[in-house]
Order: C-alpha cells, then sequence, then structure tokens
C-alpha cells in the first residue's frame, strides 16, 4: 500500500481565553517582533496593556496574525493593504451571517 494521494494536516487548537506576550505572538506567526509591532500599529491587532513589553493577545488574534502576516507575503501588500483586505474579509463575513440569520444563504 502506497502513502499517494494522502496528506497531513497538522494544526493546534488554540482556545480565545490563552494570552500571547507579543513574543509568543511573534514566534506562534513565524514573524519577527517589528512585523507585530506593525500590525498593532496598523490597528489589525489590538493588544491589551499600556505598552509594547506588557501587551497581551487573546487566542483569536493568533489566527487574525496569521492571516494578515500571509496576506502581505502572498499578496505582496503592505501592512496597510493587508489591514484594508483583512477589513473587506470581516466585512464579507458580517454580510454571510446576516443572509444566513434571514435565511436567504
Amino acid at each position: 500500500m502506497s502513502d499517494q494521494g494522502i496528506s497531513m494536516l497538522h494544526g493546534v487548537l488554540v482556545e480565545e481565553e490563552v494570552q500571547f506576550t507579543l513574543v509568543e505572538l511573534s514566534e506562534a506567526c513565524h514573524a519577527d517582533i517589528g512585523q507585530v509591532v506593525a500590525l498593532v500599529e496598523e490597528g489589525v491587532l489590538t493588544p491589551r496593556g499600556e505598552d509594547a513589553p506588557r501587551w497581551r493577545f487573546d487566542g483569536a488574534t493568533l489566527k487574525r496574525a496569521r492571516t494578515a502576516l500571509r496576506l502581505a507575503r502572498d499578496l505582496e501588500l503592505g501592512v496597510a493593504g493587508a489591514a484594508v483586505v483583512l477589513d473587506l474579509l470581516d466585512e464579507i463575513e458580517t454580510l454571510k451571517a446576516k443572509l444566513r440569520r434571514a435565511n436567504l444563504a
């Protein structure tokens, strides 16, 4: 029996209650700290805490950060461009949810 056609998916389940420091989030995203700080400065990510050493990010932020970084890399966008695309994706999800609630989708 061969392994052709079989692919493995590997992932980690992160609960929303989990909190990341700036360093932990950058490591989880395989990004440097400067990239994560740029996402915060652009408003893509919203940490809790007064300054970078005390910032805390919830589990949902991990997905958003990874998505923003992937968009920036794959589409060769700057942080501002990735922020616009994320806003549009959020709006699409909001509209889809409204359609589902109205039983139109």
